[in-house]
């Protein structure tokens, strides 16, 4: 296994409404060609399989639903090695309202379950985690990296759960897991899709490992750049947007822009976008070949940019997650158009 990464669903992969109860109940019983995939979200989860990655997903959909994203999944020709789901109905019967919505309670535990489970094999092997700006998925994922890479001992990850009111014989799985984990520096990057449109400067607070992002195309240069995805699943993804979303060449160019001026790109590789062209070009369509030919060729002075504002997630400081866990689930209600 070379490398592993971590999906959510709902809002990060599929473009899911769960603000009301209403909203709630259409979600469960969409049929899996009625759920849609956020735009480019596909292309790219299958380009990194492709190459090799190991995809795990970790949703706060319920257990019920299985079936039905399974098949969405299918739909869109993704494969993946583990798919964990809520025990929701489990969370009620055992009278566990509070877990209903948690995700510090269900996804940090569940992460260090699944590392600690393969231990063994995964010795070594890093990690690229998706995510989304609805709930708690920044701040669950970087507490995670700190623990894997040793920052955050047991004593302070107990109190952080214990203030976060996770229960108490799930604190305790969570702490024997961080004794069964190897100690090491296994998060690489944090992709969070903005689906509510969050300020990217809400994340800063989580340090330049996390990479908030508006569209797809973005983390696919993230991705690339980190050596975990091929230059022609880049191209296929600006592709995608541009037949099916009508991005062209100057708006594909300015996503990179964006992500160089936050300092998210080193501002590398520009030339093996460039030599992957030839290759790709006899599958492309007229009209995605020539924006995307435009943004490879736009992409070089850009990169000067990246390159001078890149800032390396290991040289900032830990997050106090202490003092961050009262907020750690920030759902709140959008209010409805009438």
């Amino acid at each position: 296994m070379s490398h592993i990464s971590r999906w959510d669903l709902d809002k990060t992969y599929l473009r899911t409404e769960f603000d009301t109860v209403r909203d709630l109940v259409r979600t469960a019983f969409e049929r899996p060609d009625e759920k849609r995939t956020n735009p480019g979200a596909a292309t790219l989860l299958r380009e990194m399989a492709r190459s090799g990655i190991s995809i795990h997903i970790l949703s706060g959909s319920p257990e019920q639903m299985r079936k039905r994203l399974e098949d969405k999944l299918r739909l869109d020709g993704i494969r993946w090695d583990t798919f964990t789901l809520k025990p929701n109905l489990q969370n009620m019967l055992r009278l566990r309202f509070r877990a209903l919505r948690d995700q510090l309670g269900y996804k940090l535990p569940a992460l260090l379950a699944a590392r600690a489970k393969g231990s063994d094999s995964f010795t070594g092997v890093k990690e690229t985690l998706f995510g989304d700006d609805a709930e708690a998925d920044a701040f669950v994922y970087s507490l995670y990296a700190d623990i894997m890479s040793g920052r955050v001992d047991r004593t302070a990850v107990h109190d952080i759960f214990e203030k976060g009111r996770v229960y108490e014989d799930v604190v305790e799985q969570a702490l024997l897991d961080i004794e069964r984990v190897v100690s090491e520096d296994v998060v690489e990057r944090i992709l969070i899709h903005l689906e509510r449109q969050t300020a990217p400067r809400d994340f800063q607070v989580f340090g330049n490992r996390v990479v908030p992002f508006y569209n797809y195309l973005q983390p696919a240069f993230v991705v690339h750049e980190d050596g975990r995805l091929p230059s022609d699943g880049v191209l296929r993804v600006a592709a995608e947007m541009v037949t099916l979303h009508r991005f062209d060449g100057d708006a594909l160019a300015r996503s990179y822009l964006d992500l160089a001026k936050r300092g998210h790109l080193r501002g590398t590789r520009i030339d093996e976008l460039e030599s992957a062209l030839a290759t790709w070009e006899p599958e492309a369509s007229a009209t995605a070949k020539a924006e995307v030919k435009r943004m490879v060729t736009g992409l070089a002075k850009h990169a000067a940019e990246a390159r001078a504002r890149w800032t390396s997630p290991r040289e900032e400081p830990m997050p106090d997650y202490l003092a961050l866990v009262g907020r750690h689930n920030p759902r709140h209600k959008k209010k409805k158009k009438k």
